[in-house]
Parts: C-alpha cells; structure tokens; sequence
C-alpha cells in the first residue's frame, strides 16, 4: 500500500475564544452586538473543518492571568488547539516567576500584552517589561504585539533593545485601510515595518485586515497590503490567521479564508505552505496533526 502523501500542516495563527460570564473583557461591551455573546469549540469547529484548517493558535482577549488559566484548561481538551497565547502583567516584579510557571504547561507558547489599549506609547520600553520579556525569550516564549502604527516606533526601539526575543506582529500593525490606500501616515507604517522586518526574527500575522478596511472594503486594497507584507517579510515570516470571531464584524471565517486563498494564488507552493501553516509551526513550536478541526 502506497504512503498517504503528507502535507504542509494548515494553522490559523490567531483565533478567540470567551465567555462572558468570566467577566474580565474590558473591551467587550453591548455596543458590539456580533459579538457579546460566547463564543466556543463547538461554533469555530465546524467552520475549520470547511475550510481544512488542522489546527488553531488560541490567543488571549482580556487581560488577566485567569483567562490565561481558562484558556490553558480549554486547550488540554482540544487536540487541534496546538497553542495558546497568554497575558501576564509584565510591568511587574514577579512576571518572570508567573511566566515560567506558565511555561511549564507545552501548549504555552507566547504572551500578548494589549499594547493598543495602553495610553503610554512607551510602556513596552519600560524596565521591568524589558525583563519580563527578556525572561520569556529565555524560556522560548514568543511575543505577539498588538500595536497600532502610533506605537511602532517603540516596537523598533524594543527590537533593538532585546535581538534575542521573537516577535509577531499582530493584524500587520492595523493599517488604517477604512481610510483608504493613501491613509495618513501609510508611508511610515511601511518604513517602520521594513526596518523591523530586518530583524530575522520578528514574523507578521495577516489577519484582522477586514476589520481596518471598514464595511466597503474591497479586495484590491487587500491584494496591495498582502503584496507588501510579501516583500518585506517574504512568506517564511508571514502567517495567516482569522481572528475570529472578530473577524465576523466583517466577514464569515470562509470567506476570509477564500480571499486569502484567492490573493495568494499567484505564490508558488511553498509559499503557501508556509504562509497557511508553515510559519505559525516553526515560529510557535507547534506539533500538529491532521485533525481539520476534530476534537472534543
């Protein structure tokens, strides 16, 4: 009998889960009717299935340890969970201790301070962030850094400061897009991403591009971002993600899914498998199986 030919694994690099009940979503409020309600496996299952996704990167969306538990606790009863992405204060003498705690659990791969909330453009740049994050390179911890483009230029200093730590860009820096190509400040988000993007170890997350577009976003705008996105980083440094379910503020998880597929087409096969699974897996230590999206 013939080897099953093996594949490129498919990971969406960033996805959510939350509960209400919990109570800790500062940012989730009635206002975002789509999505004040729970969400959970059993509603994104069925959508990584459709699209043949194996398996997901779980990242944190309030800030507070005890979501880092919860979605630690979520994760040991999903296979196709291969990571979670955590919080932790790290303007905080004991962050080292609480991350190598957390590390201690395999499927703890990264921590994401919610840097775009923060009024202080230079808070990753304080001391005792410095050594937490410092810390979580020692242990083999990634960084995902939610930013918008005003906090770039700290994320430059930051990268400076520590070469050895691994840094993802979360959502490309959210380009303001909803302004259209031309937005106010486009040129310096591309510089500054150039200049980071020299660093070999700093990666991007192609995801949450729908949202900055605004309700008319249109695929050319898109198709101009991805291109860039290439030729700063190239393919073996960008990963896809979702980042569901806010992403349902736009789009379905299929149809995103299809217009990165459709503005990829024209990159050759490697590319594409490192761009859909590749890059999350080597970038995140990730082991993954072919489960498309089975589970408990």
């Amino acid at each position: 009998m013939s080897a099953v030919p093996s594949r490129a694994p498919r990971i969406d690099a960033h996805q959510h889960f939350w509960k209400l009940a919990r109570g800790d979503y500062r940012w989730l409020t009635p206002a975002l009717e789509p999505l004040y309600r729970d969400f959970g496996p059993g509603d994104l299952a069925p959508q990584l299935r459709e699209s043949s996704v194996d398996a997901t990167v779980l990242v944190q969306a309030a800030d507070s340890v005890a979501e880092s538990e919860f979605l630690l606790a979520t994760a040991r009863e999903l296979e196709w969970v291969a990571g979670v992405v955590g919080w932790v204060e790290l303007d905080d003498a004991l962050a080292p201790r609480q991350l190598e705690r957390l590390a201690r659990e395999s499927k703890f791969v990264g921590v994401r301070p919610m840097l775009q909330d923060l009024e202080d453009p230079r808070w990753v740049l304080r001391p005792r962030v410095i050594e937490a994050l410092r810390a979580a390179a020692q242990l083999g911890l990634r960084f995902d850094a939610l930013v918008k483009p005003q906090q770039l230029a700290s994320l430059c200093e930051l990268r400076a400061r520590l070469p050895e730590l691994w840094i993802v860009i979360d959502h490309a820096a959210k380009p303001r897009l909803a302004e259209g190509q031309n937005w106010d400040g486009v040129e310096l988000w591309r510089a500054q991403l150039r200049e980071l993007a020299s660093h070999p170890r700093t990666h991007c997350k192609v995801s949450g591009l729908l949202t900055e577009c605004g309700p008319t976003w249109s695929e050319p705008a898109l198709a101009n971002v991805f291109e860039f996105l290439r030729a700063t980083f190239g393919a073996e440094r960008l990963m896809w993600g979702s980042d569901w379910p806010v992403l349902q503020l736009r789009a379905s998880y299929t149809r995103w899914r299809n217009i990165a597929e459709e503005l990829t087409r024209s990159w050759n096969s490697q590319e594409r498998d490192d761009f859909f699974g590749a890059t999350a897996a080597r970038y995140y230590g990730l082991s993954v199986h072919h489960r498309v999206g089975h589970g408990r």
